[in-house]
């Protein structure tokens, strides 16, 4: 099936990427920590780039699935990314203690995961979706797939090959015709002042902060491109279910945050953690219009470990 696929198929290329992980895992099972713990470390490195794997799976290709009736990925196999998430955490830190006895003993865990992660996609998660997604959709891939990154050292080929001439487009920008769950109509509305819709778009991008807007119906209808996102996001999540924009793990908090504020019980809801040695903070703000209804939920994410750091004063500008 591979084979026949052309350069730069979104599943060519997960094919691709599943050969260089192949790689990497005998790599590691061959190295020795105690004798070249750097070597051991680089290629450590290089295999956690899984992550912009399992993030284009998640937030690309799951929400297709999901279109054409298929939900389970969603689900099992973002759980299954999860616990490999935690493998690769708790590597990390005996990666930074330099503890090779810890090392030698976790490692096996995390590359039988990932192998039978590979098992599972080869067997059963792209021969369906090869099946369920159209040529069409298959189309729409390579933006949102480009935005989050890939494990390989180049670019893969752009697919279909004119997408590589295509000048930027913003998502509020994108008039193409898809099967959305949710109306076009009246999409552009003003507060107070007068704003272009370019000049939206950039403030958006420009707000330090993520954001994503699911409407009353739970749908994610828009999110802003920033150039530094604290989590990956690609147009494939617009006109998702909310239920599935999120790890198994935690989805039943934001359910239940979504249902408090459709009840009116609650307006906001926050976290802060740790993620990647940065501070995390995020928001959710239920939106009502002037008549009190519920017209859906903004969540935002920003980085504030700077912030956090923050004491005293500062009045002066010091560019000089």
């Amino acid at each position: 099936m591979v084979e026949t696929l052309t350069e730069g198929h979104p599943v060519k290329v997960y094919y691709t990427e599943s050969a260089l992980i192949q790689d990497l895992i005998l790599e590691l099972k061959d190295v020795n920590p105690i004798e070249d713990f750097q070597k051991y470390l680089n290629i450590f490195n290089q295999l956690t780039t899984i992550e912009k794997r399992f993030a284009r799976k998640e937030n690309q290709l799951f929400p297709y699935l999901e279109k054409h009736g298929w939900e389970g990925p969603s689900q099992g196999m973002w759980s299954f990314h999860d616990n490999l998430r935690e493998q690769i955490k708790l590597l990390n830190n005996y990666n930074v203690k330099k503890d090779i006895e810890k090392i030698i003993e976790n490692i096996p865990y995390l590359l039988n995961g990932i192998e039978r992660l590979l098992t599972i996609e080869d067997i059963r998660l792209f021969p369906n979706a090869m099946e369920l997604i159209t040529e069409e959709e298959w189309k729409d891939f390579y933006i949102g797939d480009e935005e989050i990154g890939w494990m390989l050292k180049e670019k893969p080929t752009p697919y279909p090959a004119v997408a590589k001439e295509e000048a930027y487009l913003h998502p509020s920008q994108d008039h193409s015709q898809r099967d959305l769950s949710f109306s076009l109509e009246n999409t552009f509305h003003y507060d107070e002042g007068y704003m272009t819709p370019e000049q939206v778009n950039l403030l958006l991008s420009f707000l330090p902060v993520d954001i994503t807007f699911v409407d009353e119906n739970d749908k994610v209808i828009f999110y802003n491109r920033g150039n530094d996102r604290v989590f990956a996001r690609s147009k494939g999540i617009i006109g998702r279910e909310v239920r599935f924009c999120h790890p198994p793990k935690s989805v039943n908090m934001v359910l239940r945050i979504v249902e408090e504020f459709r009840l009116g019980t609650k307006d906001v809801a926050e976290f802060w953690f740790n993620f990647k040695g940065r501070i995390i903070h995020i928001r959710y703000f239920a939106i009502r219009d002037k008549n009190k209804t519920y017209k859906g939920v903004v969540e935002m994410s920003q980085d504030v470990t700077d912030i956090q750091k923050l004491e005293g004063e500062k009045r002066l500008l010091d560019w000089d």
